[in-house]
């Protein structure tokens, strides 16, 4: 069953005029407060003067016309294709077409033998990369943790390479500096066997946070982002406001000035190279205030998440988001309805790449190998909830109830056997169905059991390289390679 790239849309927590409302109150935030900026960002702050923005260059402060950022937003693609190593995993980010995946940068998992949290290293990043590549319902792999294992200056290439190693899915990552991104760029243009073919099959693409809420540019992953626009390396720009912290408490004040951030980080893209992919990135989150801290799994990240969607359709831009996250600390019940909440609420949204779908756990910090293939499971009912009741014909089955007739069974019909596996969500094997008898003969497992059971089956398997032989000896020879 095919739960790729399926039709949204059926959720829509703001309606066409709140959604013109917010859009205009946006560009009032861009036109009126505007933006600022660190130093470093002359260059840019002086290619958007050129180009009609207004600046204040003693209060570092930048000034959109309306007219500006609708010429500018208009260049951006209204489709953006993310290819994977193997065609069958290209995602089509379009209009309501939902995909879900892997997200974030934990520091921490649960480690499969002792279940006790411990930092994260390379060869976890590679191991649950490959579980990732197995797990069907997952569409694409965004880098879910940092190897706190070896040196800055050996991170982007290791981080990327050990991605693309381990799975044939799109592979997405930040990088921390422009001479990373340089680097990975053309390690992916020699598995690609040149920058022209990458370019046009995309198999990488980065996350760029240009954006520290509210509304200031930062210098570092601005750059990043201009350059990987200059090489048509598909970006998504990330901008995280916190509702309560570095946002509006406020859920509508929180996607006004979350949508004036990505307006203005369009505009930049689009001046630095018309045309250039890009994903709209709004990722708005809420402050604990309790804590000071993120919190992930409530509710209103859905609600709120579900109408980014809708901005970014409002604009024609496909959009990058998040839902599935958990502030439970152990793959858990509180972790089972965060996660299926936020996730359902996004995907009924039509939001086009919900990442930090699997895995995530304590609002980002931690993973876990199990937590993976569960998040396998509920994404793939989020997806059937998407795929909708086929009525036709066939579905119909009049023919079949009649010949069943009053009173008979459908139990041996050759139409229950035609749709016995296509008709109704069969899962991954981690929901247990069976009777108790059964469930206690069988050890008495529970979902994290059972999961983890998936997770070492998965990885005791074989280990396939995706990178040919060839080239990933080239790649050793030209990179420090640590995996």
């Amino acid at each position: 069953m095919n739960l790729m790239g399926l039709q949204g849309g059926q959720y829509r927590p703001l309606s066409p005029e709140q959604i013109k409302t917010v859009h205009e109150a946006s560009m009032k935030i861009l036109e009126k407060t505007g933006i600022t900026y660190e130093q470093g960002l002359e260059d840019t702050v002086q290619m958007l003067e050129d180009n009609g923005a207004a600046i204040d260059r003693d209060r570092k402060k930048i000034s959109f016309s309306n007219d500006m950022i609708t010429e500018q937003v208009a260049k951006a693609p209204e489709k953006v294709v993310l290819c994977g190593q193997d065609p069958k995993n290209d995602l089509h980010l379009t209009e309501n077409r939902v995909h879900l995946g892997t997200g974030g940068a934990a520091i921490k998992i649960l480690d499969m033998e002792t279940g006790r949290v411990r930092s994260t290293t390379l060869k976890d990043l590679y191991d649950v990369s490959r579980l990732v590549d197995q797990l069907d319902n997952i569409h694409f792999l965004v880098r879910p943790c940092i190897a706190t294992d070896i040196d800055k200056a050996d991170y982007d290439i290791n981080m990327f390479y050990a991605c693309l190693a381990a799975s044939s899915k799109h592979v997405m990552a930040g990088v921390n500096d422009e001479q990373g991104l340089h680097n990975v760029i053309e390690m992916a243009s020699m598995i690609a066997k040149g920058l022209d073919k990458l370019t046009e099959r995309p198999f990488i693409s980065v996350i760029t946070s240009f954006a520290i809420s509210p509304l200031k540019l930062c210098t570092q992953s601005t750059h990043i982002m201009q350059e990987a626009n200059r090489n048509r390396i598909p970006v998504a720009l990330s901008s995280a406001p916190m509702a309560g912290s570095t946002s509006p408490l406020t859920m509508a004040g929180t996607l006004a000035q979350l949508h004036a951030e990505q307006l203005a980080g369009i505009t930049i893209c689009q001046l630095t190279n018309p045309g250039a992919p890009l994903l709209y990135g709004g990722i708005p989150g809420m402050a604990n205030l309790k804590t000071m801290g993120y919190s992930g799994g409530a509710v209103e990240c859905g609600m709120m998440n579900a109408a980014i969607h809708q901005l970014s359709n409002h604009i024609k831009v496909p959009n990058y988001n998040s839902a599935g996250l958990s502030d439970s600390k152990v793959p858990d019940a509180q972790a089972g309805y965060e996660k299926a909440f936020t996730a359902l609420l996004a995907s009924m949204g039509g939001a086009n790449y919900i990442h930090h779908s699997a895995g995530m756990l304590e609002s980002m910090l931690t993973i876990a190998h199990e937590q993976f293939v569960i998040d396998d499971e509920i994404i793939g009912n989020c997806c059937k909830v998407l795929k909708g009741i086929d009525v036709d014909a066939e579905h119909l089955a009049l023919e079949v109830i009649e010949s069943v007739g009053p009173g008979g069974n459908f139990m041996t019909s050759p139409h229950t056997m035609t749709h016995l596996r296509t008709e109704y969500y069969n899962g991954n094997g981690v929901t247990d169905r069976k009777s108790r008898e059964k469930w206690e003969q069988d050890g008495s497992l529970d979902t994290r059991q059972r999961a983890l059971g998936i997770a070492r089956k998965f990885l005791a398997g074989s280990k396939p390289s995706y990178i040919p032989e060839e080239i990933d000896k080239a790649i050793k020879e030209k990179f420090n390679i640590l995996l």
